[in-house]
């Protein structure tokens, strides 16, 4: 437990200290301003299509911060000493998963109030939104977490584990938009809330096997 604890607050301190929360957060926050201005004046328009688009800037954003996940590990050989640790490494995976989430996707799911006011969502639906967002955030890190722990070592790393991963967020990417889309359009709770149960349910899924396909693809590379 001391290492899993010892993981997750040195990966959490490392992504602040190498800006990577800061980086995601300006690519989202820039993205979704650009937007408007290539939409023009038509902010029922705007509205209509800002669940998609703050799904999509947000899954982007997360992408980018995926090679710093075992950047810094590959540089100071820290993924033999995960070996010899007594901490199973499925754990250690699920520590620096868990670091990813709190210390990148969180701050990200937090600017999307600012970012749903630049796409006219009216401010009662902020709240929802932010929770929705929150609802997927999980599975965002997770199975990134995945792509970069198969891709690491490998040329050009970052890019390879994007290409892996993006398949793999289209189910996020389109729950997420159907319950942001019920909500802008003032639908009640239950019209949307199976959405948000489904991102839950990816999430719990990916949370069980992005560690251990992380702790299979780390022991495949340093075979």
């Amino acid at each position: 437990m001391n290492s899993f604890i010892a993981l997750m607050r040195q990966d959490i301190a490392l992504a602040w200290r190498q800006n990577s929360a800061g980086l995601s957060i300006s690519f989202f926050m820039i993205a979704v301003a650009l937007i408007p201005f290539g939409l023009g004046p038509d902010l029922k328009l705007l509205r209509d299509i800002a669940p998609g688009l703050v799904w999509v800037a947000l899954l982007l954003a997360v992408l980018l911060s995926l090679e710093s996940i075992f950047q810094a590990d590959l540089e100071d050989g820290s993924f033999d000493q995960y070996l010899l640790s007594d901490t199973p490494l499925e754990i250690l995976m699920l520590a620096k998963g868990l670091a990813h989430w709190v210390g990148v996707v969180l701050p990200l799911v937090l600017t999307a109030p600012l970012a749903g006011l630049l796409l006219n969502i009216d401010t009662p639906s902020l709240l929802p939104v932010c929770l929705i967002l929150l609802a997927g955030s999980p599975a965002m890190s997770f199975l990134g977490m995945m792509g970069s722990a198969l891709a690491a070592g490998v040329s050009r790393s970052g890019l390879l584990a994007a290409l892996m991963v993006m398949p793999l967020y289209v189910p996020v990417l389109i729950f997420g938009s159907s319950a942001l889309s019920q909500i802008l359009k003032g639908a009640a709770t239950g019209d949307w809330i199976n959405a948000v149960f489904l991102l839950l349910s990816i999430g719990g899924a990916a949370l069980f096997f992005g560690p251990l396909v992380a702790a299979a693809g780390l022991r495949a590379f340093l075979k």
